[in-house]
């Protein structure tokens, strides 16, 4: 065994990690079982080269700690622990086991499967309570101590409002793996999301944030390692300081750190926000039979909630085999600290929080008993960066939308399905198509919030594609290894007469329509709009709603066949939305007349030109309707304290398949009217006929059609 000729001193207890101060290096890790801690250093050159190891004396509060002078950035280094290998209490101590320190802010590279991260000996059960004694350091990434210095150069936040804000929900290297305007050397890297032509595009469609699926440092799997795929997506996280090493162009003196910033910096240059998709609610150890590369090892017991019936076995109400035990006081600093990271040391605006409903759960699994929403709402750094939650898990009572404290916005799913059952022409719809376009008051209003904390979408990561959408009735996951079983089947999808690939030209022109209609509804509903990155290019992943695990052509973004028509379709009503206020309210419709005015802010409208009665909701076979929005019936003020004033518009949506005439109202809602946006017609110079009171509008089935008031 090496023995290390470097000198060591007491160090301190904090920070946790490993912190230059430009003289030495100061460790510290926390583990309330453990009985010694060592710290292992690796050649630079070497990396596998073991040249010392020092075994930490100091303990101060369960962290251990030493201070190594003359060490410098870019020293390599894991942990050994000892400790009681003893799973019916919870405890999985194994030295023979390197270990990742929970704080390192830099891993020298993608950990690779191996069956001696396993903490325990294979061969039935009575092996698995016994200690495995292969060494597993020479599979192990390791971390590294960094300088972060770097120059920002004045870089501030866009800070953009909610209610300016549009998403753009991109995977890193999905983004431009195939994208020939990025030097091939950075395609699928930091900086290749850098890269002008691909802030161009988003800027060019109006885009504000960009919402990256999980840039932390990721562990490996076994079941898709072995069937030659990978966690694509990265949900799987291992490193919550790491920026994952995977998105690194590995050009010469860079590091993921300096990639990171400087992709940081140029969208901040161009306006654009950057959120990055965090999963706190568990790691990618797995359950008790997955591997021991970090928290397991380091304290077992203290980073994971285990079955209070049976330590052995984790609780696990992710679906993912483990959840971290947020209500333990160092794991919640470990989020807490990382979290501000982010945001101090990287430069990111936002997050949204993987399963969220996990995070909050208390000792006993009630929702709202951790310490954790209490933490970030006191916060003074993280309470004012934007906040998302999925809020939703797989335990008992984890459907949680509209549950979470007022700072915070939420993906809303009731949007997403009552949009998809609308436009699908299902039965009963309309009145569900109505609350979800207007804000989904029946879900925020009565806690105070606004229609602002709805993340309204119609496609994610997790799901299908636009294109696939109106391409598919069933998922096609086979590739996954898995025989079709994995993924939803309740996608609310339709195919429109076709499954899949089809030439027939009828059912490819009802889908471009269902694909702008999409569109446009995200777009001109109340709440803040989310588009899943490629879905305005038409990309689609051939049914498969699961791709998670295929890094390949199938889950990047092809832009050599992007559909130039639909980014024009999408950039256009993107515009719309934002030099109309009307579409993007802080406060809720009323459907009162406000002060002054003989009209209400909102109205609702048969195809007959009547606006719709208590009865008309409950005819389940209608599927055309008619929403009055009045310009002048905003009452809050804007940001700068103004209280805006705006056309008014007339929005017909039918999702019947034939067309209908719609007569507009009498003359007292309008009397003259201009559409400026029609899904059946996706050109601007095809759709600027003006109409009269109480006229007919065309309206073609599965279409909508937008018009503005002509004063």
């Amino acid at each position: 065994m090496p023995k290390s000729n470097v000198e060591s001193l007491p160090g301190v207890p904090s920070p946790l990690g490993a912190t230059w101060d430009g003289k030495g290096v100061n460790f510290a890790i926390f583990s309330e079982h453990a009985t010694g801690v060592t710290l292992c250093l690796y050649d630079d050159a070497t990396p596998d080269a073991e040249t010392g190891r020092i075994r930490f004396v100091e303990c101060t509060e369960h962290v251990w700690h030493a201070y190594l002078p003359g060490l410098r950035p870019g020293q390599r280094y894991g942990y050994r622990l000892s400790g009681p290998y003893d799973p019916a209490a919870g405890h999985r101590y194994n030295p023979a086991k390197l270990l990742l320190d929970p704080y390192a802010r830099m891993i020298d590279r993608e950990p690779v499967w191996n069956d001696s991260m396993l903490g325990y000996r294979i061969g039935g059960a009575r092996a698995a309570n016994r200690p495995s004694t292969s060494d597993s350091a020479p599979a192990m990434p390791k971390c590294i101590v960094v300088d972060t210095t770097y120059d920002w150069d004045g870089d501030r936040s866009p800070a953009t409002q909610w209610a300016d804000t549009i998403i753009y929900e991109a995977h890193l290297k999905g983004m431009t793996a195939l994208h020939r305007e990025v030097p091939e050397d950075l395609r699928g890297t930091y900086l290749g999301l850098a890269a002008p032509a691909v802030i161009q595009h988003l800027a060019a469609l109006g885009v504000t944030a960009i919402e990256l699926l999980p840039v932390h440092q990721t562990a490996p799997e076994p079941s898709p390692f072995a069937a030659g795929l990978t966690n694509y997506w990265g949900y799987n996280t291992i490193g919550y300081f790491a920026p994952a090493v995977r998105f690194t162009s590995r050009r010469e003196k860079t590091s993921p750190i300096a990639e990171f910033k400087a992709m940081v910096q140029a969208f901040h240059r161009a306006g654009i926000e950057v959120i990055l998709d965090v999963v706190y609610n568990h790691t990618g150890e797995g359950n008790e039979t997955g591997p021991t590369i970090c928290f397991r090892g380091i304290d077992n017991a203290a980073y994971y909630r285990l079955r209070a019936d049976d330590p052995r076995l984790t609780e696990d109400f992710t679906g993912t085999g483990n959840s971290l035990n947020m209500v333990h006081p160092r794991v919640l600093q470990l989020v807490m600290d990382s979290l501000r990271y982010w945001v101090l040391e990287m430069h990111v605006d936002g997050f949204r929080f993987d399963l969220a409903t996990t995070l909050a759960r208390g000792s006993r699994g009630e929702f709202g008993a951790s310490p954790f929403l209490a933490a970030i709402g006191q916060d003074p750094v993280l309470s004012r960066v934007k906040l998302i939650a999925e809020p939703w898990d797989l335990g008992e009572g984890g459907y949680r939308v509209a549950n979470f404290p007022v700072n915070w916005r939420e993906w809303n799913a009731k949007y997403r399905d009552g949009v998809r059952d609308f436009w699908r022409g299902a039965a009963d719809t309309m009145g569900e198509f109505a609350s979800r376009v207007t804000g989904s008051s029946d879900l925020y209003q009565s806690s105070g919030r606004s229609p602002l904390a709805s993340i309204n979408f119609v496609t994610a990561h997790d799901g299908f594609t636009l294109a696939d959408l109106v391409a598919y009735n069933e998922k096609h996951n086979e590739a996954n290894g898995e025989g079709n079983r994995d993924g939803v089947d309740d996608n609310r999808s339709w195919n429109c007469g076709v499954e899949g690939p089809t030439v027939d030209p009828t059912v490819l022109a009802i889908r471009e329509r269902q694909k702008r209609n999409f569109l446009a509804t995200l777009f001109l509903s109340q709440g803040v709009p989310m588009l899943l990155g490629g879905d305005e290019l038409g990309r689609s992943q051939h049914g498969n709603n699961n791709a998670y695990c295929h890094d390949s052509a199938l889950t990047w973004i092809d832009w050599e066949s992007a559909d130039s028509s639909l980014i024009d379709f999408t950039r256009r009503v993107i515009q719309l939305r934002r030099e109309h206020p009307i579409f993007r309210r802080r406060g809720w419709f009323t459907g009162k007349p406000p002060k002054g005015a003989h009209l209400s802010d909102l109205a609702w409208f048969r195809p007959d030109g009547a606006e719709m009665t208590p009865q008309d909701w409950g005819v389940g076979y209608a599927k055309t309707l008619g929403m009055f929005v009045f310009g002048r019936g905003i009452r809050e003020r804007d940001s700068t304290g103004q209280i805006p004033t705006d056309d008014s518009f007339f929005l017909i949506f039918n999702s019947y398949r034939e067309p209908m005439e719609f007569r507009l109202p009498v003359k007292a809602w309008g009397q003259r009217w201009i559409m400026i946006l029609d899904t059946a017609r996706p050109v601007p110079e095809q759709v600027r006929k003006v109409y009269a009171d109480s006229q007919q509008v065309h309206v073609a089935g599965h279409a909508m059609v937008v018009l503005r008031h002509l004063s």
